[in-house]
């Protein structure tokens, strides 16, 4: 009877040993920029509005310079953006996760056929 085999990796970004910057927050990132507003960017990945705060908070404050643009409630309501350093670190990070990915597809495989 055949095992069900799968390899999976995650990659993701410490700074002074704790975690800071995977694929839920560049999730997160992508549903901010998509959205333009933390609030929806949060309820369409199913997460609490504090929750992503404190993410979105966390980037800001430990990056070397901020990731989102918060911007508060008017007349027509807040919203969010990234900044461009945000911008590039999403895209740097997406970058890098595709051929992550690409490497472990050719060589899936090979090694779980001798597992």
């Amino acid at each position: 009877m055949g095992r069900s085999k799968e390899l999976k990796i995650r990659c993701w970004i410490d700074i002074d040993g704790k975690k800071f910057f995977g694929t839920g927050r560049a999730q997160l990132l992508m549903m901010i920029e998509k959205n333009g507003s933390l609030s929806k960017a949060a309820k369409e990945m199913g997460m609490s509005y504090r929750k992503a705060w404190a993410m979105v908070d966390d980037m800001n404050q430990r990056g070397q310079q901020p990731y989102v643009e918060l911007h508060k409630g008017g007349i027509k309501g807040g919203g969010a953006e990234l900044t461009e350093v945000g911008k590039k670190v999403l895209a740097s990070f997406q970058k890098m996760n595709d051929k992550i990915n690409e490497t472990v597809q050719q060589h899936t495989e090979e090694i779980l056929r001798l597992i």
